[in-house]
């Protein structure tokens, strides 16, 4: 457990439960959470996004639109390489940066975050939060994806290699998507390839 003052300390309040989603892209992490926060109320239940202070402090540093960041644009899928090595190269300098940002003023006493996309993060609840922290996995099928927008991209030998040094490190959720040759291949570089 983290000690208050150390950098990786919490800065909200303590909760009782921290659920981490983690999913493919499109597979209803939103759906779920927003459900969840539905049922439970938002007294009880807040959402927090990391991907929300990660697109406000993006488009802030470059002079963007932080509301079209936000929603599934071409847009925001303009600059989406760009946004995810600026925040790999935040997160190498402060694992903790983006987590510290989203739990600043929670005082709900459960915490669905949507969107646990890198290792990193799921470490840094774990440790701030101990047991109080558990993931979840949200899991579709690939005609439910893609009746949801999700379209397959194949992905280059060059960029495979590429990709796997960078994203062997922040992610280690296996994943058993029939397109891949093996689970550790997709193990090694899920969430930005095959999530």
């Amino acid at each position: 457990m983290v000690k208050r003052g150390d950098p990786m300390a919490p800065l909200g309040g303590a909760p009782r439960l921290v659920l981490l989603f983690s999913g493919k892209r499109k597979s209803g992490k939103d759906f779920v959470t927003e459900a969840l926060r539905s049922r439970l109320g938002n007294d009880v239940c807040a959402i927090l996004r990391l991907s929300g202070p990660l697109k406000e402090q993006f488009a802030k540093d470059h002079g963007l639109d932080f509301q079209k960041l936000l929603d599934a644009s071409t847009y925001k899928e303009a600059y989406r390489k760009d946004m995810i090595r600026w925040g790999e190269e935040k997160r190498q300098a402060d694992p903790g940066f983006f987590c510290r940002k989203i739990v600043e003023g929670v005082s709900q006493p459960i915490w669905l975050v949507s969107d646990a996309r890198r290792l990193s993060d799921i470490q840094w609840f774990q440790e701030a939060y101990g047991a109080v922290a558990q993931t979840v996995r949200v899991v579709a099928s690939e005609q439910s994806r893609q009746r949801r927008g999700w379209v397959f991209t194949p992905v280059t030998q060059k960029r495979r290699q590429g990709d796997m040094k960078v994203r062997s490190r922040v992610c280690g959720i296996p994943c058993a998507d029939s397109r891949r040759r093996s689970r550790s291949w997709c193990r090694l570089t899920s969430f930005s390839l095959c999530h």
